[in-house]
């Protein structure tokens, strides 16, 4: 399921609020130590853009 994750928020990373509608079911999807590999994958891969999305995101499921 983390792989899926990954390309889903890779493909509806155009849009910030796509980006963060599909982090937001994910986070709700995934283990623990599923989370916690997407959420240092998040970051790595658009911490640039959408780093506030990110931790806010993972703030409020956590």
């Amino acid at each position: 399921m983390l792989e899926y994750t990954k390309k889903i928020l890779t493909k509806v990373s155009f849009d910030r609020s796509l980006f963060r509608k599909e982090l937001s079911k994910a986070v709700r999807w995934l283990g623990k130590d599923e989370l916690r590999m997407l959420k240092v994958w998040c970051i790595t891969t658009f911490g640039s853009y959408y780093r506030d999305v990110i931790l806010d995101v993972f703030k409020k499921f956590h």
